[in-house]
């Protein structure tokens, strides 16, 4: 066992886990460890102070923030994307910076498919028609809204082919759907994004955020695209331009939208895309099964006591 009195940890934004059951006691096995739910960017330097290690989900350490707090020496990011976080200038500083890779990749291909199901399938309209009692009122067998839709033989576009796109890839091609992807490094069987956006039928995102895909989907992307096509977006809100793609929405160039993510978390409630007609979109919710929470947390006590031991896994910035 190590040393409590040896290393501070502050655990900078632990709601996310902690509302979902689970807590940060296994890292009191490190050192001193204090956790606080949510922590504002004015609050960050106070909070570090001279901790050497830190645990953060989504608040931004930036090379303001690290000139500012010499004693880290690691970072581990409570999340697979680590955009948040300036790691060329943490390398530049001997600061290891890891990550989760690959800990929700089942689950956001669930919640993927559960979007792209409601929109064909309209689940959660029926549902409510029935409740509602419009079925047991109703003069025929079946009580039907129209509009839904078989995915056998529409194209499903993916955009970013790591674990996530690769499986939804696969399951998509069990629904008897034709797959094409593009990737930052293309291999053989990839084709160019404009390829993608100019046949699929369904677009889904899969790319991390980095400044040179900020708002990728944009008016003049959209125009590229089918008329009626579905847009997906589980990866991040800031791969798409909002404003944009609620304007294609309203004129029915987008004939549904379906997100886990917006650009700004939780969004305000001017929002475009909340409101606007055909869409469905979920909390940034399809990271949090219990089983990807309970691989997320053990990945994080496995980055530092690798780090610990002089031998870091995980390590974003190499």
């Amino acid at each position: 066992m190590y040393n409590k009195g040896m290393k501070k940890i502050v655990v900078l934004d632990g709601q996310a886990v902690m509302e979902q059951d689970f807590d940060f006691t296994a890292l009191q096995t490190f050192g001193t460890v204090t956790v606080y739910r949510t922590t504002t960017p004015d609050k960050v330097v106070e909070r570090i102070g001279d901790a050497e290690i830190v645990v953060t989900n989504k608040v931004y350490i930036t090379k303001e923030i690290l000139d500012q707090c010499p004693n880290v020496r690691f970072i581990t990011v409570l999340a697979t994307g680590y955009n948040n976080i300036d790691i060329a200038y943490a390398k530049e500083k001997g600061i290891i910076v890891c990550n989760v890779p690959a800990y929700s990749t089942d689950s956001v291909v669930q919640h993927t498919f559960a979007l792209l199901l409601e929109i064909a399938c309209k689940i959660s309209e029926h549902d409510r028609l029935v409740k509602e009692d419009a079925w047991s009122n109703h003069t025929n067998f079946c009580l039907c809204q129209g509009g839904t839709f078989e995915l056998t033989g529409k194209t499903l576009g993916i955009i970013g082919y790591g674990s996530i796109g690769k499986k939804v890839a696969t399951i998509a091609k069990s629904f008897g759907m034709n797959v094409l992807y593009t990737k930052k490094t293309p291999d053989n069987q990839s084709v160019s994004l404009e390829k993608v956006l100019q046949s699929s039928d369904i677009i889904s995102l899969h790319c991390p955020l980095d400044s040179s895909n900020i708002k990728m989907i944009n008016k003049s992307r959209i125009s590229l695209m089918k008329d009626g096509v579905i847009l997906l977006n589980t990866a991040r809100g800031g791969l798409i331009d909002e404003e944009d793609v609620a304007e294609a929405l309203t004129c029915g160039k987008i004939r549904y939208f379906g997100a886990d993510v917006l650009a700004k978390e939780p969004p305000e409630k001017v929002n475009p895309l909340i409101h606007c007609k055909n869409t469905v979109i979920t909390s940034h919710i399809a990271w949090a099964t219990k089983e990807a929470l309970t691989r997320l947390m053990k990945v994080t006590i496995d980055n530092v006591s690798a780090h610990l031991k002089g031998k870091p896994i995980n390590v974003v910035n190499q």
